[in-house]
């Protein structure tokens, strides 16, 4: 069998069988197969988590064939794709219909599934997460049945399988809340450490969607607001959107990461060039091409979110904690706001939160800044993104999910046989 690797090339599986379903009855009889031969089940998505999540050593599912819109509701204003539809073919696909998720992240390659199964989320909004944009949602579970959950049937189902880390069943079709196309005006500009955090609350109050980048080492942030707009849209030229975008912010990064490693020493006054060079520019399209981007350097990452009354206390205690280490740090730390919602898992359940993301370039050893910074952000109250990378256990974890209890008696109830486990969900959620 091939071997399956995912996108950071942190996690590599080696199952025993492979298939590639073309619907759902082809997914209930391939889980009943396993179910026969005593052997686990993933579908992993595009591999852009960066834990093992999808690692299998017995059956491993294709999503390739379960691609496409199956469904449209203008009156509801839902659209269901499969599940093994890419968020940037959903995007598509909506545009042509007129149509828009209210928020998303900024990387498009996921899968609807893998996306919603591990907390996928943008920043602002209503609704930051894709899970808390889902009103339905059809898996096949542990025992090889195919249930069909939204707010009429199984709405308890759905309230969990939103955001299930592949824990409850295979995920075969999701139904995603939806709006009328709009413009989304950009407005990305520098400022320096202490006006961004001086005016965090203001600017993410006074903004539809707001985030910063902070580059460590330096003085110097990166503001990205991003508002809807009635004018006509004004993308950036096909030039200008090259230029920044492809050449500048993956090519010229990858050059500059590169040196990075070669001559650490470095890293502080590249990363203070970067900064300097940023310059305020302006633009409007459609959501998904002002939300989201490419991105060509491979880097492990680390999330948390935090509460957002102390965001700016743990920010500064992160930089207090970076100072104080010999670490070298090529990629910024991204800091976005998130609305409190509903689903059982989320990291922003029932709380306000803000999102500080670390990154590091894959040929640098991540292991010691992401470790400490964890240690911090543990003091804050932080809970870890589920698809990236983190140490925390099912005993530590718990704690901090008010529906913990919840969301495991529904996992006993779809996958009492633990068909759907492996070593990472033993280690996050217990045996």
């Amino acid at each position: 069998m091939a071997t399956w690797t995912n996108w950071s090339r942190l996690s590599t599986a080696h199952p025993t069988q492979e298939v590639s379903p073309h619907d759902a009855g082809e997914v209930v009889d391939a889980v009943l197969a396993a179910r026969h031969q005593s052997l686990t089940v993933k579908m992993p998505g595009t591999g852009h988590s960066f834990t093992d999540i999808a690692i299998t050593d017995g059956l491993l599912l294709r999503p390739g064939g379960l691609r496409g819109i199956v469904a449209v509701d203008k009156d509801a204003m839902t659209v269901t794709a499969l599940a093994g539809t890419t968020l940037a073919e959903l995007n598509g696909a909506l545009e042509k219909l007129d149509l828009t998720l209210h928020n998303m992240g900024d990387i498009d390659e996921q899968t609807v599934a893998g996306a919603i199964s591990t907390g996928t989320h943008g920043t602002g909004g209503q609704r930051a997460s894709l899970s808390a944009q889902v009103s339905g949602l059809e898996l096949v579970t542990g025992r090889g049945e195919l249930m069909r959950a939204d707010a009429q049937q199984h709405p308890e189902v759905l309230d969990a399988a939103r955001l299930g880390l592949g824990a409850l069943g295979i995920l075969t079709a999701v139904t995603f809340d939806v709006e009328p196309m709009f413009t989304l005006e950009a407005h990305e500009s520098p400022m320096l450490w202490d006006e961004g955090l001086d005016r965090f609350e203001e600017l993410a109050t006074e903004n539809h969607h707001f985030e910063m980048y902070w580059f460590p080492h330096t003085e110097r942030l990166l503001t990205k607001r991003n508002n809807r707009t009635l004018d006509e849209p004004e993308p950036l030229s096909r030039m200008k959107h090259w230029l920044d975008d492809e050449f500048l912010s993956n090519r010229v990064f990858g050059w500059a990461n590169r040196i990075g490693n070669r001559r650490p020493g470095l890293v502080r006054r590249i990363n203070d060039i970067s900064g300097s060079a940023l310059s305020e520019r302006r633009y409007s399209d459609v959501p998904h091409k002002v939300f989201t981007s490419s991105r060509t350097v491979v880097f492990r990452e680390m999330e948390y979110a935090v509460p957002r009354a102390v965001a700016r206390e743990a920010l500064r205690d992160v930089r207090s904690t970076i100072e104080k280490n010999d670490w070298t740090i090529s990629f910024p730390i991204e800091i976005r706001v998130c609305p409190a919602d509903d689903v059982p898992l989320s990291t922003a359940y029932q709380r306000d939160s803000v999102y500080l993301a670390f990154h590091m370039n894959a040929q640098t050893d991540h292991t010691a800044y992401f470790r400490g910074i964890e240690d911090v952000l543990r003091g804050y109250d932080g809970r870890p993104h589920w698809g990236k990378l983190h140490t925390r256990t099912a005993e530590d974890l718990e704690p901090a999910y008010p529906r913990w209890a919840d969301f495991q008696a529904i996992r006993e109830r779809l996958d009492p046989d633990r068909l759907f486990t492996n070593a990472y969900l033993d280690r996050v959620l217990g045996a």
